[in-house]
């Protein structure tokens, strides 16, 4: 399936450095406290990048730039997802230092017509999560876990 022509983009200020920002991008452990059950990663380029982002829906594609602590580049796409299969798009993270936080800037780019909208949903949903654990806190459970994304 060719890549769709849509990108959304998100951004969100975290209050801490973009080290100690970087490992939620790239650990299993740390990525599932803030997005997903579960995680299965090989943060180095061409590793693999599945995360089961709910109980239903997998988030499947692969590390193609790892740059610590300032960038990260995979692909993806949804297991069993005809509009957006693994693999078919690309999220770029950068981590831009902001005095003592972090600027985190997220493209989610070759999006297909109707899949842009229910990105960016989803990313606006985790990027908060993300800047909670990141700082120190605790996102508390996340409501979208045990059906599917963008229902609470």
């Amino acid at each position: 399936m060719p890549a769709g022509d849509r990108n959304v983009t998100a951004e969100i200020r975290i209050d801490a450095r973009p080290e100690a920002v970087f490992p939620f991008l790239t650990e299993p452990d740390r990525i599932v406290r803030w997005k997903g059950v579960e995680a299965h990663v090989e943060a180095t380029p061409g590793g693999a990048y599945r995360v089961h982002v709910t109980r239903r829906d997998v988030a499947v594609g692969e590390y193609v730039q790892i740059e610590p602590p300032r960038r990260v580049v995979f692909t993806w796409g949804w297991e069993g997802d005809d509009q957006l299969p693994p693999g078919s798009s690309t999220v770029e993270i950068e981590l831009l230092p902001d005095g003592d936080g972090t600027i985190v800037r997220l493209t989610h780019s070759g999006l297909p017509e109707g899949a842009d909208v229910g990105q960016l949903e989803g990313w606006n949903h985790f990027l908060p999560r993300l800047a909670a654990v990141a700082a120190g806190d605790d996102p508390g459970p996340d409501p979208w876990v045990d059906g599917t994304m963008g229902t609470t």
